[in-house]
């Protein structure tokens, strides 16, 4: 192959008086949008629904900022499609589910939806479909051949377990793992796939920080917890060094009530009604503990894997608050047109794309990997996938509330599993286009 000497951006100029308009033309409507793109800065970096929300002229999802198309640029492409694989529909798929409450150990019992007497089971029978491509649902199969010799930590609270355990029930049509925890307690799992060498945990962390009990009772009779928002929870940040995916995700925890503390100091909190001490609301902690664990992942010398913000998925609770006597007992998906992300899920959204996005740019600089699981909107359309009261006997004696914050097994969450697939694949896309730009540096410019 002859490799052309590489030339100026103006080219040879002589006897080329066209050219020469050309470029000028070019330079003057650069500048122009230049000075035109500062006017919209606030409204870059975030996607098209959430603005859509607040402006009803607004378009779907079509376009991203720079920025934002480099942090997503993994999860853009479908099979060679250009999408975004998290704007979309949810749409009939009778060809679910793919295991069963009967077929799958994995399942957590508060989850079983079709063990506890679940009536409907249209819920298990959808797919989504992102706008202008097709999302594979997970090949088992060709997940564990990506994931072979490597190991994936989910870090978070009872939702990334859901989230785990949707992951093992799909695998479980080629192979089930076995227990190699390194403690018996629950809160902190590991599961082999010896036949891939591939290793699954999950680190239980409610709040990302460290925290403890304050009072077990509290003033929601649901405890009250003190947050040490500037420090680490050791529990999993000593741990993830090894792990070449970690998959982070949190906020339900925060509705309940805490006492902020830096610096070994109560600097406010979250109704936690103690005389004297100022409530900050429940967002100011969910920021600065996002900001203190991405801290400790940009922290870990030693860690060389890739961190994936897993997104706040709404609750769905209606005709009341989650302790009041809300429920969800809707039985199929909203489309697009028919809700949107507003008030608290919206804040806790935002505050996590801005903690996200400061994050990936410091850890840019230390060789950091960071990747965005967006599973927002695909979550707040589904109020139909939730356990409700079928997370145990309608007999039993509990003190459990309608669960509209899990999500039944098998059901939406499983998606969530569909996007990680994508995800993994679209990695190894960018790992091949990184080799041969590399390769064409070293080609044109040694």
């Amino acid at each position: 192959m002859k490799l052309h000497a590489m030339e100026s951006p103006f080219g040879r100029s002589h006897g080329q008086p066209k050219t020469a308009k050309i470029v000028l033309i070019l330079i003057c409507v650069t500048l122009v949008f230049l000075t035109i793109i500062p006017v919209f800065y606030p409204l870059l970096g975030y996607p098209l629904y959430l603005i859509k929300a607040s402006s009803p002229k607004a378009s779907p999802i079509t376009a991203y900022d720079s920025r934002e198309s480099e942090l997503r640029s993994s999860i853009r492409l479908s099979e060679g499609e250009e999408c975004d694989i998290f704007s979309g529909e949810w749409v009939p798929n009778h060809n679910a589910p793919y295991y069963t409450n009967t077929t799958c150990w994995a399942i957590h019992e508060h989850q079983n939806c079709m063990k506890y007497g679940r009536p409907d089971t249209e819920f298990m029978k959808w797919k989504w479909k992102p706008e202008g491509c097709e999302l594979p649902v997970l090949n088992p199969a060709q997940f564990l051949e990506i994931v072979r010799g490597k190991s994936l930590a989910f870090v978070g609270d009872s939702v990334g377990r859901n989230q785990m355990q949707s992951l093992i029930c799909l695998l479980s049509r080629v192979e089930y793992p076995i227990d190699v925890s390194y403690t018996p307690d629950e809160r902190f799992k590991r599961w082999k796939y010896t036949t891939y060498n591939f290793t699954v945990a999950y680190f239980w962390t409610p709040h990302l920080v460290k925290s403890e009990e304050r009072d077990d009772n509290g003033p929601t009779q649901t405890g009250l917890f003190n947050l040490h928002l500037d420090e680490f929870d050791e529990r999993w940040t000593t741990q993830i060094e090894e792990f070449d995916y970690l998959i982070i995700s949190g906020g339900h925890w925060f509705y309940r009530p805490s006492v902020f503390y830096e610096n070994h100091q109560i600097v406010g909190c979250h109704f936690c009604l103690i005389e004297n001490v100022t409530d900050l609301t429940k967002f100011y902690g969910y920021r600065k503990a996002f900001r203190t664990a991405f801290k400790a992942i940009n922290s870990l010398e030693n860690f060389k894997g890739i961190t994936i913000l897993r997104t706040f998925a709404p609750p769905h609770f209606e005709n009341g608050l989650w302790n009041q006597g809300g429920n969800c007992v809707r039985t199929k998906p909203f489309r697009s047109n028919e809700t949107a992300l507003d008030g608290d899920n919206m804040e806790f959204y935002m505050i996590q794309i801005e903690e996200f996005k400061t994050a990936e740019r410091e850890g840019r600089k230390k060789g950091k990997k960071y990747r965005l699981m967006d599973t927002t909107q695909a979550s707040l359309l589904r109020p139909d996938g939730h356990p409700s009261r079928y997370g145990h006997w309608a007999h039993e004696n509990v003190t459990l509330y309608n669960d509209c914050v899990h999500w039944c097994l098998p059901g939406p969450i499983d998606t969530w599993n569909d996007f990680l697939l994508q995800m993994l694949k679209m990695e190894g896309v960018r790992s091949h286009r990184e080799r041969l730009f590399s390769g064409e540096r070293r080609m044109k410019f040694k």
